[in-house]
C-alpha cells in the first residue's frame, strides 16, 4: 500500500537560466496547443481578469477617497498598475516562477519542495524552507474563500447600477451563483474551461474594446504606461503613494492562483494565453479606466459599468458575472493541487481525489476541499454582503504569499539553478521590493477585516504543522514496532511455524519493516497463510501502466517459503483497484503459482493512535492530530478492497 502517511513529491524539472529567453520558449513551443490555451482561459485567468471590475474603484475610494481624481494622482496611479502587472505577474509569475515546477504542477508548496530537494530534506535550511512554504500555502487559502465572493459580489452589484431597484437581488443571486459552481466541480476542469474559455476571451475582448473607446477620447492617458508617473507619486507624496499601493495591489490578486493552477494545463498554454490575450486587454481597460476618472469624477463609485454606455450595461453584468464565476474557477483549481501537494509532502493526511483528465495529471478534483471553500465563501457572502466590505479584508494574505514566492524563488534559483549573486540580488530588489511595501501597505487592512484570512491561514498552519511533526513521530515509532522484515523472515524459518491453507495478502509501504498486521497475525493465532504476498502500491507521473509492467514480484531470497513482496505500479489515471491489478497479472509470474486473489483474506495494517505522555509534540497537538488521523481517507476505500474479506489489525502507538 502506498504510504499515505510519508508520499514523496515526484521529481522536479530545472527551471531556466535566463529569464527572458524563458518566456520567449514558453510562448512559441508548439505544446501551447489552441485547446489548451482556450482551457486555461477558462480556468487560470478568471481571478487577476475580473480584478478591473473593483481594483481601480477601490483606489480612489479607499481610505475616505484621499487619493483624488487629478492628473497627477491618476497617471500614478494607473502606471503603478501597469508596472505592477508587468513585473510581478508577467515577469515574476509566467516568467521565472513557472519554471519552477515541482514534476509539472506549481504554487508555493511545489516551489519549496523544489528548494527542499536541492538543499536536502534532512539540512536545517530545507526545514526552514519547506515552512515558509508552509506559511505561504496557507496565506494562500486564507484569501481563497474571499476571492470567489467579491468578485462574484462586485459583478451582480452591476445590477444597482442598472436599476437602483435591483439591489435586493444581489446577495441570492450571488448565492445562486456560487453554489452552483461548486456544484459542477465534479465535471473536472478540463471540461469546465472547455465551457468558460470562450466567455473568457468574449469578456477580455469586451474589456479591450470599452478601454479603448475611452483612450480613443483622451489619448493622452496613455502617459500612465511610463514609470516616471509612478515614481513622480511616490517622490511627491510617498505617505500617500503608500496608501495607494494598499489598494493597487487588487489588481494583481489572482497571480498565486495562476501559478498553482500550471499543472492543469501547463506552462505553455498560460504564457501564451497571458502574453497573447489577458496582459493586453487588462492594460487598455485600466487606461480607459483612468481616462474615465480623470473626465467623469463623479463616476469612481461604480467606475466599471459607469464607464460603457447604458444599453451595454445590463449585458456587461452578465458577461461579467461569468467572469467572476470563472474567477472563483481559478482558486477553487487552484486549492486543489495546493492541498494535492501538501498531502504528498505529509502536510495533512490523505483525502479522496479524483482524476477528472486522462491527459493531464493535474486536472483533479477533491470534495472535501470543494465543500470546504463552499461553506466558507457562503458564510462570507451572508456577512459582509458588499464587495467594499469585502475588499478591506482583501490583500493581506496574498501580499504575504507574493514574498514567501520570492524568498522560496530565491533559494531555488541560487541552489538549484546556480544563478549567479547579481542575478539574484536584482531579482530579490525587483520583486521583493514591490511586494514588501504591498504587504506593508496591507497591514492596514488587519483591524477593518483583513484579520479574517489571517486568522484561517493561522488555524490551517497549526493543523499541518501538528500533522507533520505528528507524522514523524509516528511514522518513526511506527517502524520500530515493525521491526525488519529480513529479521521477522528469517524467525518464520528457523520456528516451527503452523502454516493454513489460503492466501494472505498484506498492503504496505516497502519491503523494508514487516506489517504490523503480519506481525499481529504470528503473535495472537501462532500461524501463517500458506500464501502471503506484502504488496506494495506505487504511483507513476504516467496516465496509464500496461499490464505488462504494473506488477514486480520478489521472492524476500527464499522462493520455497510462500512469503513475496509483489510491487503494484499504476499511473494517475488508473484506479489502483489492488485485487483487480493482482488478479489480471499474477498468473503471468510463476514464482507466486498457487495464489488465488479472488478467495485471498486482506489485512491491513492500522495503528490505534493514543496520546503519549512525553514533551515532544503539546497535547493539543496530539490531540489534533488524532482527529485528523481518524478523517483521513480509508486505504481499504482508496484501493478497493473487499469489504467482506478484510480485516484490520495492528497496535497501539502514542502520538
Amino acid at each position: 500500500m502506498a504510504d499515505l502517511l510519508t508520499a514523496e513529491p515526484a521529481a522536479t524539472r530545472g527551471g531556466p537560466r535566463h529569464p527572458v529567453r524563458a518566456v520567449a520558449r514558453l510562448v512559441h513551443t508548439p505544446q501551447a496547443r489552441p485547446g489548451l490555451v482556450l482551457g486555461a482561459l477558462g480556468v487560470v485567468f478568471g481571478d487577476i481578469g475580473t480584478s478591473p471590475l473593483y481594483s481601480l474603484q477601490t483606489v480612489f475610494t479607499f481610505d475616505h477617497g484621499r487619493i483624488r481624481p487629478t492628473p497627477g494622482h491618476v497617471y500614478g496611479v494607473v502606471s503603478m498598475v501597469f508596472w505592477s502587472i508587468l513585473l510581478v505577474v508577467g515577469a515574476k509569475y509566467v516568467g521565472v516562477a513557472m519554471r519552477a515546477d515541482n514534476a509539472g504542477e506549481g504554487g508555493i508548496l511545489a516551489l519549496a519542495a523544489l528548494a527542499r530537494r536541492a538543499l536536502g530534506r534532512t539540512t536545517g535550511r530545507a526545514a526552514l524552507v519547506l515552512m515558509l512554504g508552509l506559511a505561504g500555502a496557507c496565506l494562500f487559502y486564507g484569501d481563497s474563500i474571499i476571492t470567489p465572493a467579491i468578485s462574484v459580489i462586485s459583478s451582480i452589484e452591476g445590477l444597482e447600477v442598472v436599476d437602483t431597484g435591483l439591489a435586493h437581488l444581489v446577495v441570492p443571486l450571488a448565492l445562486v451563483v456560487l453554489v452552483a459552481l461548486f456544484a459542477i466541480q465534479p465535471r473536472g476542469t478540463a471540461k469546465v474551461g472547455a465551457a468558460f474559455g470562450p466567455v473568457m476571451v468574449a469578456w477580455f475582448a469586451a474589456l479591450t474594446a470599452v478601454g479603448a473607446a475611452q483612450i480613443a477620447g483622451d489619448p493622452g492617458v496613455l502617459r500612465g504606461l511610463s514609470p516616471t508617473y509612478a515614481i513622480g507619486f511616490v517622490v511627491d507624496d510617498p505617505g500617500l503613494a503608500f496608501v495607494a499601493m494598499g489598494a493597487v495591489v487588487l489588481a494583481i490578486t489572482g497571480a498565486e492562483a495562476l501559478y498553482a493552477d500550471m499543472g492543469h494545463f501547463g506552462r505553455p498554454p498560460i504564457a501564451m494565453a497571458w502574453f497573447g490575450l489577458v496582459f493586453p486587454a487588462l492594460t487598455v481597460d485600466y487606461l480607459g479606466q483612468a481616462a474615465q476618472v480623470l473626465h467623469h469624477p463623479a463616476t469612481i463609485n461604480d467606475l466599471f459599468f459607469l464607464s460603457m454606455p447604458g444599453w451595454a450595461r445590463l449585458p456587461m453584468v452578465v458577461l461579467a458575472t461569468a467572469a467572476t464565476v470563472i474567477a472563483s474557477q481559478a482558486v477553487i483549481s487552484g486549492a486543489y493541487s495546493m492541498t494535492r501537494q501538501a498531502i504528498q509532502l505529509g502536510l495533512l493526511p490523505p483525502m479522496k481525489i479524483r482524476q477528472t483528465s486522462e491527459a493531464a495529471e493535474g486536472q483533479i478534483y477533491m470534495p472535501a476541499v470543494n465543500w470546504t471553500l463552499a461553506v466558507g465563501v457562503v458564510v462570507l457572502v451572508i456577512a459582509f454582503r458588499h464587495s467594499a466590505r469585502l475588499a478591506t479584508a482583501y490583500g493581506v494574505a496574498v501580499t504575504g504569499t507574493f514574498v514567501l514566492t520570492t524568498v522560496l524563488l530565491v533559494v531555488t534559483a541560487r541552489v538549484h539553478w546556480r544563478w549567479p549573486a547579481w542575478r539574484l540580488v536584482a531579482m530579490a530588489v525587483v520583486f521583493g521590493g514591490i511586494e514588501v511595501v504591498f504587504f506593508a501597505g496591507n497591514l492596514a487592512k488587519v483591524v477593518d477585516g483583513g484579520w479574517l484570512p489571517l486568522s484561517v491561514a493561522t488555524v490551517l498552519f497549526a493543523c499541518m504543522s501538528t500533522w507533520l511533526r505528528g507524522r514523524q513521530r509516528v511514522r518513526t515509532r511506527r517502524v520500530s514496532a515493525e521491526g525488519s522484515l529480513e529479521e521477522f523472515l528469517a524467525q518464520t524459518r528457523t520456528d516451527c511455524i503452523i502454516r493454513v491453507p489460503g492466501t494472505a495478502i498484506y498492503p504496505h509501504p516497502d519491503a523494508r519493516t514487516a506489517p504490523l498486521a503480519l506481525r499481529a497475525t504470528l503473535e495472537h493465532h501462532h500461524v501463517l497463510h500458506e500464501h502471503v504476498v506484502i504488496v506494495t502500491a506505487e504511483a507513476r507521473n504516467i496516465p496509464h501502466v500496461d499490464t505488462d509492467d504494473a506488477v514486480t514480484v520478489d521472492d524476500l531470497g527464499d522462493p520455497a517459503d510462500g512469503i513475496v513482496h509483489v510491487t503494484v505500479h499504476y499511473g494517475f489515471y488508473d484506479r489502483p483497484d489492488l485485487p483487480r491489478l493482482l488478479g489480471v497479472v499474477l498468473d503471468e509470474h510463476p514464482e507466486v503459482a498457487g495464489i488465488d486473489v479472488a478467495s485471498a483474506s486482506w489485512f491491513l495494517s492500522r495503528a490505534t493512535l493514543r496520546v503519549s505522555g512525553d514533551r515532544g509534540l503539546a497535547r493539543w497537538r496530539q490531540r489534533l492530530f488524532i482527529a485528523m488521523a481518524h478523517n483521513a481517507t480509508d486505504p481499504a476505500e482508496v484501493f478497493s478492497l473487499p469489504a467482506d474479506r478484510t480485516v484490520v489489525m495492528g497496535g497501539v502507538i502514542g502520538v
